[in-house]
Protein backbone atom coordinates (compact mmCIF):
# COMPACT_ATOMS: atom_id res chain seq x y z
CA UNK A 1 0.00 0.00 0.00
CA UNK A 2 0.96 3.74 -0.58
CA UNK A 3 1.00 6.34 1.46
CA UNK A 4 -1.08 9.59 0.90
CA UNK A 5 0.04 13.26 0.78
CA UNK A 6 -2.22 13.36 4.14
CA UNK A 7 -0.09 10.23 5.94
CA UNK A 8 -3.03 7.50 5.46
CA UNK A 9 -2.65 4.33 3.50
CA UNK A 10 -4.67 4.02 0.37
CA UNK A 11 -6.54 1.50 -0.33
CA UNK A 12 -8.30 -0.16 -3.01
CA UNK A 13 -12.18 1.04 -3.37
CA UNK A 14 -13.38 -2.78 -2.84
CA UNK A 15 -12.04 -2.97 0.38
CA UNK A 16 -13.49 0.12 1.85
CA UNK A 17 -16.10 -0.15 4.91
CA UNK A 18 -19.59 -0.01 3.66
CA UNK A 19 -20.83 3.93 4.19
CA UNK A 20 -17.35 4.88 4.91
CA UNK A 21 -16.16 8.20 2.42
CA UNK A 22 -13.25 8.20 1.14
CA UNK A 23 -11.36 10.57 -1.73
CA UNK A 24 -10.25 8.83 -5.12
CA UNK A 25 -6.58 9.38 -5.12
CA UNK A 26 -5.98 7.50 -8.82
CA UNK A 27 -7.02 4.82 -11.12
CA UNK A 28 -4.68 2.08 -12.05
CA UNK A 29 -3.92 1.10 -15.71
CA UNK A 30 -4.50 -2.48 -16.62
CA UNK A 31 -1.48 -5.16 -14.90
CA UNK A 32 -0.67 -6.34 -18.62
CA UNK A 33 0.33 -2.59 -20.18
CA UNK A 34 -2.34 -3.23 -22.52
CA UNK A 35 -4.71 -0.57 -24.29
CA UNK A 36 -7.39 0.30 -21.31
CA UNK A 37 -10.74 1.03 -21.90
CA UNK A 38 -11.67 0.08 -18.58
CA UNK A 39 -8.99 2.93 -17.24
CA UNK A 40 -10.98 5.57 -19.14
CA UNK A 41 -14.15 4.28 -18.48
CA UNK A 42 -14.08 4.88 -15.30
CA UNK A 43 -12.16 8.60 -15.43
CA UNK A 44 -14.73 9.58 -17.56
CA UNK A 45 -17.36 8.43 -15.47
CA UNK A 46 -15.91 10.63 -12.72
CA UNK A 47 -13.48 8.69 -11.14
CA UNK A 48 -10.61 11.47 -10.86
CA UNK A 49 -7.94 11.84 -8.33
CA UNK A 50 -9.75 14.26 -5.19
CA UNK A 51 -13.30 13.57 -6.05
CA UNK A 52 -15.39 12.22 -2.76
CA UNK A 53 -16.49 8.16 -3.14
CA UNK A 54 -18.13 5.58 -0.89
CA UNK A 55 -19.70 2.16 -1.15
CA UNK A 56 -23.23 2.93 -0.79
CA UNK A 57 -24.54 -1.51 -0.64
CA UNK A 58 -22.99 -4.27 -1.74
CA UNK A 59 -24.30 -7.90 -3.25
CA UNK A 60 -23.61 -11.13 -1.59
CA UNK A 61 -20.84 -12.32 0.60
CA UNK A 62 -18.31 -11.41 -2.04
CA UNK A 63 -19.50 -8.26 -2.32
CA UNK A 64 -20.33 -8.23 -5.94
CA UNK A 65 -22.16 -5.79 -7.60
CA UNK A 66 -20.70 -2.39 -5.74
CA UNK A 67 -23.01 0.07 -5.49
CA UNK A 68 -20.97 3.50 -5.63
CA UNK A 69 -21.58 6.88 -4.90
CA UNK A 70 -18.65 8.94 -6.35
CA UNK A 71 -19.56 12.78 -6.17
CA UNK A 72 -23.26 13.05 -6.64
CA UNK A 73 -23.85 10.02 -8.87
CA UNK A 74 -24.49 6.37 -8.24
CA UNK A 75 -23.23 3.26 -10.54
CA UNK A 76 -22.77 -0.08 -10.00
CA UNK A 77 -19.00 -1.50 -10.16
CA UNK A 78 -18.14 -5.14 -10.82
CA UNK A 79 -15.28 -5.84 -7.88
CA UNK A 80 -12.83 -6.14 -10.63
CA UNK A 81 -12.97 -2.64 -11.55
CA UNK A 82 -13.50 -1.34 -8.05
CA UNK A 83 -10.09 -3.25 -7.71
CA UNK A 84 -8.34 -0.55 -10.22
CA UNK A 85 -9.68 2.49 -7.96
CA UNK A 86 -7.10 3.53 -5.30
CA UNK A 87 -8.52 5.61 -2.48
CA UNK A 88 -7.92 6.96 0.85
CA UNK A 89 -10.42 6.31 3.67
CA UNK A 90 -11.75 9.15 5.95
CA UNK A 91 -10.67 12.13 4.14
CA UNK A 92 -14.32 13.38 2.61
CA UNK A 93 -16.08 12.31 5.79
CA UNK A 94 -17.69 15.61 6.22
CA UNK A 95 -20.01 14.99 2.91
Amino acid sequence: MQHSQHGMEDVRLHALPIGQWATVRRVLPAPDGTDDALMLRLLEIGFVPGEPVRIMASAGLRRDPLAVRVGHTSFALRRHEADRICVTPGVADAH
